[in-house]
């Protein structure tokens, strides 16, 4: 066996991590990825040689390792993170995919993307600036979105002087505030970024720290991607009737199994219509099979010729979801233009889009306190509140804190197809929050 081969067998073995990096502006996001990658032997040669002619040209003696993640000329001309910028690397413990989200309060809608399939979180806060509002903002995006770990990375350390004092305070501070949210695990560790200080390898100016480096806890934190004992879901995204002299009765429904198990033989239920059949052939890259579990993409075969089309919904009978027209939730608004009680929008749920209507906006997040200001009637860029929407035709929505795949929507503008709002299905932040009206004045459906 070569070298090679066993570093492929070696990296096949290893577990996956999806972490996202967020922050304020300014707070060193892309240096640290580019610390991150750079000290983790993860940068190619042409790579580097390519930064390092980059800032030159901008009159920097060092290669400025922000510039491996910020890719777009604008972001490079402005030194500033505009999109989402995805990286894969890895070591001998662990395969990565990381992605660096912006820190301008206008792309927070990307650090909703960046942060939607992360398991992982690293806050990024500039230690002479603490705890700002970008940084509760972006605590209060992995809340919503139960991201399941949460870094605090106290970075510049070495402009206050690397104080202990300085690191417990700020720690302290978001540590309650996120607790607040909701979130259940935090961990917190002073870093420079810039000088590479408990990045990759531990800081000798901060020994008072005895925890783990940056890289040392995404190789070391447990993560899960075991999707089995969830309930099953299966969106179908396609029926196959090919209608050959082969196969002149095949039915099949593609798509990708969003969580659980499906077995041959198992009764399921079609949703939102509610009939009932049983798995009579499960085909997964051309061969049959007796059980399928997430994420396999798969086609399935019923024994009843049953009227199933694109944005139905497959469950076994004993586990299937309950179909409603009333969908209460938490959301992150995204687009420029608010979201007004009343909007007529479309709601995307896995592979259906229906037409929906905001029936009530019972709440919004304030920031600074965790306190809901009640009815604000509409919600703007950038805003975390709770919404109820009446969709006009029923949807199989799990909870979100059961499912991040069939508990979470989109709701979308109907005139231009822009994304108006993040939503997740009965998730509701540690505060308290009014109770949403239950008055149907005014609707058409």
């Amino acid at each position: 066996m070569t070298p090679t081969t066993e570093r492929l067998d070696e990296l096949a073995s290893t577990t996956l991590l999806r972490f996202a990096t967020a922050g304020s502006v300014d707070d060193g996001k892309s240096t640290l990825v580019g610390r991150l990658l750079h000290d983790s032997k993860s940068v190619l040669a042409d790579q580097l040689e390519a930064v390092s002619l980059a800032s030159r040209n901008r009159g920097q003696e060092a290669p400025d390792l922000a510039l491996l993640t910020d890719g777009l000329r604008a972001e490079r001309e402005q030194g500033i993170t505009i999109d989402v910028a995805y990286r894969y690397f890895a070591t001998t413990r662990r395969r990565f995919i990381l992605a660096d989200t912006p820190g301008h309060v206008q792309y927070t809608r990307n650090m909703v993307t960046g942060a939607s399939t992360a398991e992982l979180a690293i806050i990024l806060v500039d230690a002479r600036h603490g705890v700002v509002e970008q940084t509760r903002r972006h605590a209060a995006v992995a809340a919503l979105l139960r991201v399941p770990h949460v870094v605090l990375a106290v970075n510049k350390m070495d402009l206050v002087g690397y104080a202990e004092s300085h690191f417990a305070k700020i720690a302290d501070e978001f540590t309650s505030y996120a607790l607040g949210l909701g979130v259940e695990e935090i961990t917190a560790i002073p870093i420079s970024a810039l000088n590479g200080d408990n990045v990759v390898e531990p800081s000798a100016a901060m020994d008072w720290y005895p925890g783990p480096t940056v890289l040392e806890h995404l190789e070391t934190v447990p993560v899960s991607h075991d999707l089995t004992d969830c309930r099953a879901r299966f969106p179908v995204q396609y029926v196959i009737r090919p209608q050959t002299p082969e196969h002149p009765d095949y039915r099949g429904y593609a798509g990708q199994i969003a969580s659980g198990m499906l077995r041959v033989g198992e009764a399921v239920t079609v949703l939102p219509s509610g009939r009932t059949s049983t798995i009579t052939a499960i085909d997964a890259l051309g061969q049959d099979v007796d059980v399928a579990w997430a994420p396999q993409s798969v086609t399935l075969r019923l024994a009843d010729d049953l009227d199933i089309s694109r944005g139905d919904m497959i469950a076994p009978s004993a586990s299937a979801p309950a179909v409603t027209r009333d969908i209460e939730a938490t959301v992150c608004h995204v687009a420029d233009r608010e979201l007004t009680v009343g909007a007529r929008v479309l709601v995307k749920h896995g592979t259906r889009t229906v037409k929906g209507l905001v029936k009530d906006i019972p709440s919004r997040l304030t920031l600074d306190d965790l306190s809901q200001h009640p009815q604000p009637g509409s919600l703007a860029a950038n805003d975390i509140g709770r919404v109820v929407v009446r969709t006009a035709e029923p949807l199989p929505v799990d909870a979100y804190a059961e499912s991040r795949r069939t508990g979470s929507f989109l709701l979308i503008d109907p005139a231009d197809g822009t994304t108006l709002t993040a939503g997740m299905a009965g998730h509701a932040f540690a505060a308290q929050r009014p109770a949403a009206r239950d008055d149907d004045e005014g609707w058409d459906f």
